[in-house]
Formats: C-alpha cells, structure tokens, sequence
C-alpha cells in the first residue's frame, strides 16, 4: 500500500512497542489512537488496553485497518477526520479522565491537535503519548530564557517530557526530519481551577506577551494595558521591566496576570 502525500508509515515494530509502553495502559483503560496508518502501533495497544478507539481519515487505510482487525473486540474503527472527532467527542463515548491519546500524529496538525485536546476540549485526556517532529517536542519542552507560547501553553494543562527520539529511517517513506516522542502525565484544569483563571482570557494574555519575540514583556503588553501599568506590576513581581516574554515561567505569567486583572 503506497504512501499519499504527507503520509509517513512507521515501519519498526520495536518502536511502536515503545510507544505502547509508554502509556502504562490496562485493561481498564480507552486510548484513542489518531491516523493509525497501517496498525503497526494499533497491535501493541491492543494487547494492553481494554478498548482502542482509532480514528482514520484515509478510506482507503479505513478499509485496510477493518479488515486486519475485524477479530479484536476491543478495537473501534471511526473512518473520520479527528478534528471532527475532538469538536463532539462525547458522540464517541470519551469520558473525562478515562481515556488516554496513544498515536504517531500529522506534524501538520500538531499544535492544532494540541489545543483541541487540552485548551479546547471540555473532556481532557488523562495522558497522552504522540511521536511529533523532533524540533517541535524539543520547543514544547523548553525553559527559559527558550520558552515559547507553544510550550506554555501545554505547562498550564500537564507535564511534558520527550521519552526518546526516532530516526527518519524508522519510517516509510522517510520524512526529512527526525521524530520524537512526547509524553504530557498529569492532564487537567487545576491551573486555572485552583488559580480562578478563565483559559480563554489567559491564552489571550498570552499571545498579546508573545506578540513580537524581539520586543520586551513591557511593550507587548502595553498595547493593552499601558507601560505605566505594566512596569509597576513587574516590579511589585521583583522582575526587570525589559524582561522578554521568554524569560518567564509559567507561575510569573500566572502572577502578573493575576496583578494586572485583579
């Protein structure tokens, strides 16, 4: 079975078995599984979870996938486009804290798969284990002074971490870039729970202090709030008022937010 464009099948059976280990999946447990391709990685979470929910938008691997496991019991095949699938997931019974996101994802999609997960959806998953492109989960990883929104962003929802990095080579065809796999432990609201935030209005706290990367904290924000204000409210945080937004941790957003909106 060809590749269409943009599609890369992981072709090591060792790697695939990794990744399933990684999820620390039972019997008790659902996984959701994002373009399953040709059900390499489908095989190893079958034996571990009780239920694999994969969701394949390529009729053509749909059928494939259908066919090659039409005798596990615990597989369900939706033949769909995932974003879909994530807008009304209560349609395909996920319940909060009850399922798990095991799956080798579109690079394309990364971040958009992101924030449908964690910063849009009302039903979080309890883990999620995703082989992405090795210079994206390096960024979702980063501290400062290298933080970026991308990575705060998932900060504010878990605990991420790459377990380890996958060759070009271990795919079919190649891609022209090197894999890694990322795990985020930890998932749920609590930040904002415990903190009394609204997600939406501090993602848009967010992107307004990531506006222009070149530019400081303090004039980011200023649009907005005005420098008078902002230089007060850093320096009651005890930081430089030419701070740059990737500098900051994820609690020194969360207190001047706090200052600014109080």
């Amino acid at each position: 079975m060809r590749a269409k464009l943009g599609q890369h099948f992981l072709s090591s059976g060792q790697i695939a078995k990794k990744i399933a280990d990684l999820a620390n999946l039972s019997k008790n447990d659902a996984v959701l599984e994002i373009g399953p391709g040709k059900g390499i990685l489908t095989e190893h979470l079958l034996e571990k979870a009780g239920k694999v929910i994969a969701v394949e938008k390529d009729e053509r691997l749909s059928r494939f996938l259908k066919e090659k496991f039409s005798g596990a019991k615990n597989f369900k095949l939706i033949n769909a486009d995932i974003r879909d699938v994530l807008k009304n997931p209560t349609s395909y019974k996920l319940k909060a804290k009850s399922y798990k996101v095991v799956a080798n994802i579109p690079y394309y999609l990364t971040s958009f798969l992101f924030r449908l997960l964690l910063e849009k959806s009302r039903i979080k998953p309890e883990k999620i284990v995703v082989m992405i492109q090795k210079e994206v989960a390096q960024r979702i990883c980063a501290k400062p002074p290298q933080i970026n929104l991308l990575a705060l962003s998932i900060l504010a929802y878990g605990k991420p971490k790459i377990a380890f990095f996958v060759k070009k080579g271990s795919f079919s065809p190649p891609p022209k870039v090197d894999s890694a796999v990322l795990v985020i432990d930890d998932i749920s609201s609590d930040f904002f729970e415990k903190n009394k935030i609204k997600e939406k209005d501090f993602f848009e706290f967010l992107r307004l202090g990531f506006s222009h990367k070149r530019k400081t904290l303090t004039n980011n924000l200023a649009k907005k709030y005005g420098k008078s204000e902002i230089k007060n409210v850093l320096r009651d945080c005890d930081l430089n008022k030419n701070i740059r937004p990737q500098n900051l941790f994820l609690k020194d957003w969360r207190y001047i937010y706090g200052k600014i909106n109080k």
